[in-house]
């Protein structure tokens, strides 16, 4: 009983290193994007994030904009890849592999992102602007294709994500196999 108590509880601190994780990818993500488009923040994400321009550097801002966008999708992988988690052995390997199914994600929203931010930059900016009806866009962007380009980035890094995930979920699976077949 106190190996299964221990398992559950894993899950809870699976999640938690996966909000940080996911939040710290969030922070690096976005001084890369910033970096390509700053207009991208000062016209669209300080607003949307409420961040009051006086406060804070302006990478301080990002940073914590960053943190804001993903911190709650680490939830979301470490909650799902914490009960995937419950097939191993015990709450250390639980604990280990999950962690290492979170890296596995985040890297592969990291591949996919820039992915994104190559398909915006190439294919996406060169549309005309009424193509992207869809897209919050400000009225008065200087730099149209960067900012196309970063939200495409943004936006494949979320799928990449949910490909990550899967392919967490895989690894776990795969671990835990090897584990059981001992």
């Amino acid at each position: 009983m106190k190996d299964v108590l221990k398992k559950y509880l894993t899950i809870f601190l699976v999640a938690f290193c996966s909000c940080l994780f996911a939040g710290a990818y969030g922070i690096f993500h976005d001084q890369i994007t910033y970096t390509i488009s700053p207009e991208y923040y000062t016209k669209f994400k300080f607003i949307q994030f409420g961040i009051d321009e006086e406060y804070f550097s302006t990478r301080v801002k990002v940073a914590i904009v960053g943190f804001l966008a993903t911190w709650w999708f680490g939830m979301f992988l470490g909650v799902i890849l914490g009960i995937f988690g419950l097939r191993h052995q015990n709450w250390r390997a639980m604990f280990k592999t999950s962690l290492q199914s979170i890296l596995i994600a985040i890297l592969i929203a990291f591949v996919v992102g820039i992915i994104g931010l190559l398909y915006g930059w190439f294919i996406l900016s060169g549309q005309p602007k009424s193509e992207f009806s869809h897209w919050y866009i400000p009225d008065h962007i200087v730099d149209f294709k960067s900012f196309i380009s970063v939200g495409s980035m943004h936006n494949f890094s979320y799928l990449g994500g949910v490909i990550g995930l899967i392919f967490g979920i895989i690894y776990s699976y795969k671990k835990s196999s090897v584990a059981l077949i001992r």
